[in-house]
């Protein structure tokens, strides 16, 4: 398996140095050069099997030859061993139609840690008998940090620095990620947004690989969504919770909380390989620049309007690339010249192919507070579920779809990393559990610094081993 950039400008590289390179050395992202297919037989087939062993038939096209097959069901054990449900991501029944897929149980409660866990483990692998030292640069609208931190905190090779905006993450999200002590990892609160934060992720890449700034002395990686090991993980799930509900014999719908775009892609990857999806359902806040995007194909960013769910307060979304390059024709040239001018003016129509390439699998809605705490009411009262503000976005635009097929909507992450949200909405305050219960306890750790590139470039530069 070999993987292009959508740019088109960037060498394709095996398995084992997508993992390790995050982003293109043309500044784009990486996507297997053909989709994998799984039959009718072989989708059929996962029905009943443990999670684990789900992953490994799904990944194992993407891996190739970087890990014999044996190999990945060692680090798929060791990822999910963690995780405090045996199913890993269980399917609970809200009514005759609506389904919640519980990304939650893993070590920091949110979906983030299914491929994140994996991901660690990979670095660490990748990395075991060589010299090289490997140091990730991430951005984090709130859930992602804790989940990259904990899985590579305290490992060979790897340091992390990890932005966010200060202020719009939850004091939990926060927490999470500023308690962990351990000497590799750094954690930065950045004075501005989710958009800035992960466009000096990328700037920092795209200059190291460049040979300039001064951070050329550094091998950068990025444990981003932009990571194409990390997407690819999670694909599992859509598998996993498909054909628990028919799959291959009936098609099934998904519903979405969407930021930066990287999960509901890998659904749309999950229906290239094969698994009959109805719909995907983009469910964005206001912050809605993909449901503009894709009911006129207005891709125009706005400022950011913090919201109860920080980390859909997003309006550059890095992983719609991806799905513009494979519906537009895989023209790498036209990409970059397209992607050049968004990034000018932050603006750009869709093409005419691309509209209608996206349309075919997708749709959106733009939820609002109300809505949102609609959704959180009666996920509570009607069905006995209390469920975050995220995954009410999606839960929300989920029960207004007019779509015939089973749909399940993504549960991102657990109740009390929102605590305050939920208790307004439901009026039940959802208690941490207890493998996290003294988190407010804990001593805290990070640097404050503007949002600019010269002042966390510097940063870095300093600090890193």
């Amino acid at each position: 398996m070999h993987y292009v950039s959508t740019r088109g400008r960037a060498p394709a590289l095996g398995f084992r140095e997508v993992t390790l390179a995050g982003l293109a050395n043309d500044g784009g992202l990486y996507l297997p050069e053909a989709w994998p297919a799984l039959g009718r037989g072989a989708i059929a087939a996962l029905a009943g099997l443990s999670y684990v062993e789900t992953a490994v038939r799904v990944m194992a096209p993407f891996v190739g030859d970087a890990l014999s097959e044996d190999e990945l069901r060692d680090l798929c054990t060791q990822a999910y061993g963690r995780f405090s449900h045996d199913a890993v991501t269980p399917l609970v029944q809200l009514d005759h139609q609506h389904w919640l897929l519980e990304l939650f149980h893993g070590p920091t409660l949110a979906f983030k840690d299914v491929a994140l866990q994996l991901l660690g483990l990979l670095f660490e692998r990748f990395l075991k008998g060589s010299d090289q030292k490997l140091t990730i640069v991430g951005a984090t609208s709130g859930d992602t940090g804790s989940a990259a931190i904990d899985a590579v905190a305290g490992r060979d090779g790897v340091e992390i620095f990890m932005l966010h905006p200060k202020g719009r993450v939850s004091d939990v999200q926060r927490r999470q990620m500023t308690t962990v002590l351990a000497p590799n990892v750094h954690n930065i609160a950045i004075e501005g947004s989710f958009d800035d934060a992960q466009a000096m992720v990328k700037a920092m890449v795209n200059a190291t690989v460049a040979g300039t700034g001064p951070l050329g002395h550094l091998t950068l990686s990025a444990v981003n969504s932009i990571n194409w090991a990390r997407l690819m993980a999670q694909v599992v799930y859509y598998f996993y919770a498909g054909v628990r509900l028919g799959a291959p014999e009936r098609a099934i719908a998904f519903s979405v909380p969407t930021g930066n775009f990287g999960d509901v892609f890998a659904g749309y990857v999950a229906a290239k390989m094969g698994l009959p999806v109805a719909k995907l359902i983009v469910a964005t806040n206001v912050n809605d620049i993909l449901h503009r995007a894709l009911s006129s194909g207005d891709y125009s960013a706005a400022g950011v309007v913090p919201t109860p769910t920080p980390s859909m307060d997003i309006q550059v979304s890095s992983n719609f690339e991806r799905l513009l390059f494979d519906v537009g024709g895989r023209d790498g040239a036209a990409l970059a010249a397209q992607m050049a001018g968004f990034e000018a003016s932050k603006a750009m129509r869709l093409t005419n192919r691309q509209r209608e390439g996206a349309v075919a699998l997708f749709t959106s809605a733009r939820i609002d507070q109300d809505d949102m705490s609609l959704a959180m009411r009666w996920a509570c009262e009607r069905a006995g579920q209390v469920i975050d503000p995220h995954s009410a976005i999606g839960l929300s635009a989920a029960r207004q779809a007019a779509i015939d097929a089973p749909i399940v909507t993504l549960a991102t992450a657990h109740p009390a990393k929102f605590g305050d949200a939920v208790e307004r909405a439901t009026g039940v305050r959802p208690v941490l559990p207890a493998r996290v219960g003294d988190l407010f306890e804990r001593a805290e750790r990070y640097e404050t610094l503007p949002a600019t590139f010269d002042a966390v470039t510097e940063y870095v530069a300093r600090t890193a081993a």
